[in-house]
């Protein structure tokens, strides 16, 4: 890969993410204080997320796929993404905001693959190639959470109060507009499927489902959906909450939780060879107990250290059980059905899980709701809980020592 190209593709993977973090991260605090929404309102708004993941497969595979180059579908989408940004810029109310939000999300999601696929298209090696490209992601996620705290200060008690977080739409809105022209310079990504040669089980992954079959993996698939009904709280209600107890700069402290996933990637390799899959994802499993009971009882004074270590462990939270669980699903599968697999543990996080997860986050913070006064304590106790009798399900009910398991310890 030439010097041009790795500018190009990381320059791609920076605005991509930057634009995500500019603005998802503040969503749940722009939504309780400048619209005014209740917990389910706000449960709704995030659940786009959820629905954008499961309607994300039919965009790529039925039109990026068969018809169209990967990069003018990209430039297109983001185009068309920054028309509703400015949209949801100027929302006054959550019912004229959420059906932007609703078709941003629909068309953002995509554009996730979308980037993936216009990089392995110029690598020759992926394995040692992508990862030097997808850091400028996480890069460009943490810078989007500084400007907002500690440039533009959007994110301050006075900032919030003045109503600036709509600012971060703004902000997206203009990066979104830079990728989509950015794009049309991106290398050519051709369709790989010809005239005839995608069907709507492959797209669902519906081959994939007789993994089902084998019990320990059945167990790792319900798991995956359950822990991500806590994993909804952190995205929906970390935000609001670090804000609502007055801790300075709370987007920018947050990014500390994508410092921790970059950090922690280089951790998994060693944790697999030492103690293997099983005791890798309970790891990540356990941290996300743990990080809630440090949210629950922390805050914005003398215990402050706690919320910071709660954020911090999203490195493990992220990363022992999501890609643990994506190298455990590629060991389980066969060569004809991988693809398959990973889309169907894909939609069943982001997917299923998430949307669950995000209905109940809503539901538990309008139930500690009063007076405009959250019980946070108790907002953080149940996903804490929940979390953990997850994990004590799994510790008990997976037991694999076939070959995947042998696999995974050799790496």
């Amino acid at each position: 890969m030439n010097s041009t190209t790795r500018f190009k593709l990381s320059t791609m993977m920076f605005l991509e993410f930057f634009i995500w973090g500019a603005w998802f991260v503040t969503l749940g605090t722009f939504l309780g204080n400048n619209l005014k929404a209740s917990g389910s309102e706000t449960g709704a708004v995030f659940s786009t997320q959820s629905w954008g993941a499961i309607i994300a497969p039919f965009i790529v595979g039925l039109i990026a796929d068969r018809y169209f180059n990967a990069e003018k579908i990209l430039g297109v989408l983001h185009i068309v993404g920054a028309v509703l940004m400015y949209q949801m810029y100027t929302a006054a109310d959550v019912s004229i905001f959420y059906p932007y939000v609703l078709g941003y999300m629909i068309l953002f999601m995509p554009t996730l693959a979308l980037v993936n696929s216009v990089s392995f298209n110029q690598m020759k090696d992926p394995e040692k190639e992508f990862a030097n490209i997808r850091v400028f992601g996480t890069i460009g996620w943490i810078i989007a959470g500084l400007l907002i705290s500690f440039v533009f200060h959007w994110d301050s008690p006075e900032g919030i109060q003045s109503g600036l977080l709509k600012n971060t739409f703004l902000m997206a809105g203009i990066a979104s507009l830079a990728l989509g022209l950015f794009s049309f310079t991106l290398p050519a990504t051709p369709p790989k499927v010809s005239e005839g040669g995608i069907k709507v089980r492959d797209i669902l992954g519906l081959d994939a489902l007789k993994l089902l079959k084998d019990k320990n993996f059945a167990i790792f698939f319900i798991s995956s959906i359950l822990i991500c009904i806590p994993l909804a709280f952190y995205y929906q209600n970390a935000g609001l909450f670090l804000a609502d107890i007055k801790v300075s700069n709370p987007t920018g402290k947050m990014a500390i939780g994508q410092v921790s996933e970059a950090l922690f990637l280089l951790a998994i390799p060693v944790f697999f060879s030492k103690y293997g899959f099983k005791k890798t994802i309970l790891v990540g499993m356990l941290a996300w107990a743990i990080r809630y009971v440090l949210f629950a009882y922390g805050n914005a004074d003398n215990l402050s250290f706690m919320l910071i270590i709660g954020i911090a462990l999203h490195g493990v939270c992220y990363d022992f059980f999501f890609v643990s669980g994506q190298i455990y699903t590629n060991s389980k599968a066969g060569e004809q059905v991988k693809s398959a697999a990973q889309g169907i543990i894909t939609l069943a996080t982001y997917g299923v899980g998430m949307l669950i997860g995000f209905i109940v986050a809503g539901y538990i913070t309008d139930m500690y709701k009063s007076a405009d006064v959250t019980d946070w304590k108790m907002v953080w106790i149940i996903p804490a809980g929940i979390a953990a009798v997850v994990f004590l399900l799994f510790a008990v009910l997976f037991n694999d020592k076939t070959k995947a398991e042998i696999e995974v310890k050799s790496i």
